[in-house]
């Protein structure tokens, strides 16, 4: 092969391996501060759990939550967008390879003798009717990314795989997050139903007693009607309870990826509301850049959005490509089509410039440049508000629990003096009055610290969510949902 066109190849590779036209990119330095301010509130115990929803001791929770990642049908629709962008990154990878195709073709023709072309070749000598074309060739084309305009296009393609791969991360701790706040919450609604159920039958007690001592003449038919104006009330909070549950299990059931009612015979009997873990480290605000995958998902787009500019800066450029041919073809007969005579070959340099379509390169680069400016703004607002919601969720976190273990405090003792007003009411020194009120005190002391466990233990699953899943200090950073 003559020394120059070698040269020429090798000159063009070389400009197809050099640097990419338009801005490389640089992480944003967003601004944090060093630590949470509810931080210091929850240095206590470590949950200590391989996934977190393992750290609330229930299960049943950790089943359901692994059974919903297996069968969620809007997890299966981002791992469907994952497929898509991982198919779209592969095309882009294959547009910086060269192409090639094999072309065969043989046909055979008989010319009309009453056509103008027949009636000029049929004067000619030794004219044949019938003829015969043989061809076959091997093609290849390369289009030489000269100035990077394919390579940023791999390069946003990739970004783009990477964001929807942190999305089907980040579906997944939404997932897992949602069905441990379902089940935090039915088990709260089934512990407060259990609550009023038992009021319900301490006060059908008291008003029997009470129609017994009407019956006896002892008592007023005052009382009697406020017992059973009391009960009356106890018993209507127990169908708004019921709907409530009802409601939770079958969104827990929608979230297992089955029809509402398929885990009733599982659901329905009552359990205790999972105790709320403790964080002992949530490290400090610029591990979520890092950590939660939606601000991973955020600043890869951050990244696409940036190679988006480079390819439209390419446009200014020329393309250049090659391209070639080698193959055989013959109209005599098919046994020579690979003779010497029969060969035939092609090289083509081709060269593309958008000379006088500079306006809408422009135009095209400064919408790119919105787009990133636009992406940027996102993930700076996705940084702070993710660090607004592990501030929340950990105050809350410490709140709640608080609120917890203070109602626990106070619920012997109210459950005490009902017993003593009681006591009293039978010796007649207190009123039937007072001992209504005794009930209804203890009735809402119990039914405040099952709500206040309830919401102790959802703050604990929003923290887990809010840090990414499961804080263990020095991890490093894993799109896979702990």
């Amino acid at each position: 092969m003559p020394r120059q066109p070698v040269l020429v190849m090798l000159l063009l590779a070389s400009l197809s391996a050099g640097c990419a036209v338009g801005p490389d990119y640089i992480r944003p330095d967003i601004r944090l501060p060093d630590r949470y301010l509810a931080q210091a509130h929850t240095e206590q115990r470590h949950a200590g759990a391989g996934v977190w929803w393992d750290a609330f001791g229930d299960a049943q929770l950790t089943r359901l939550v692994a059974l919903a990642l297996e069968q969620n049908l809007d997890l299966a629709q981002a791992s469907a967008r994952l497929a898509q962008a991982r198919a779209g990154l592969g095309a882009a990878q294959a547009a910086l390879l060269p192409s090639g195709a094999i072309n065969a073709q043989g046909g055979r023709a008989y010319q009309s003798l009453e056509t103008p072309l027949g009636q000029v070749l049929n004067s000619t000598p030794a004219f044949d009717r019938h003829g015969s074309a043989y061809e076959a060739n091997l093609g290849a084309a390369w289009e030489l990314d000269v100035f990077g305009g394919t390579r940023r296009a791999r390069e946003a393609a990739l970004a783009e795989y990477q964001a929807s791969e942190a999305g089907v991360a980040a579906a997944r701790l939404a997932l897992a997050a949602q069905v441990a706040d379902s089940y935090v919450g039915m088990r709260g609604l089934q512990a407060r139903l259990g609550i009023a159920r038992s009021q319900v039958k301490t006060q059908v007690d008291l008003l029997s007693k009470i129609n017994l001592l009407h019956g006896k003449g002892l008592v007023a038919e005052l009382q009697v009607r406020q017992a059973e104006g009391a009960l009356a009330q106890v018993r209507a909070s127990v169908p708004m309870l019921e709907a409530g549950l009802d409601t939770a299990m079958n969104a827990l059931d929608v979230m297992l990826g089955t029809a509402p009612g398929a885990h009733r015979n599982e659901l329905a009997p009552a359990g205790p509301i999972p105790a709320a873990p403790r964080i002992a480290s949530s490290g400090a605000p610029g591990d979520l850049l890092r950590r939660r995958p939606d601000l991973i998902v955020a600043e890869r787009r951050l990244v696409a959005s940036n190679a988006r500019i480079g390819m439209a800066v390419a446009e200014y450029y020329p393309k250049l490509s090659l391209s070639g041919l080698v193959g055989s073809a013959t109209s005599v007969s098919g046994a020579n089509l690979f003779s010497g005579g029969a060969s035939q070959a092609a090289g083509v340099l081709g060269l593309r410039w958008r000379l006088f379509d500079f306006g809408r390169i422009n135009a095209q680069i400064d919408l790119a440049k919105g787009q990133e400016a636009e992406a940027l703004a996102a993930y700076r607002l996705a940084a702070l508000r993710a660090t607004e919601e592990v501030e929340n969720a950990l105050l809350a976190l410490a709140k709640r629990d608080d609120q917890a273990a203070m109602l626990g405090q106070g619920m012997d003792a109210l459950a005490r003096a009902r017993g003593a007003s009681f006591a009293a009411y039978g010796k007649g020194s207190v009123s039937l009055i007072e001992v209504l009120q005794a009930d209804e005190h203890v009735l809402r002391a119990f039914d405040l610290h099952a709500q206040a466990q309830t919401e102790a233990a959802r703050a604990a699953v929003a923290a887990f969510k809010a840090l990414g899943g499961a804080w263990q200090p020095g991890e490093p950073a894993a799109l896979a949902v702990r």
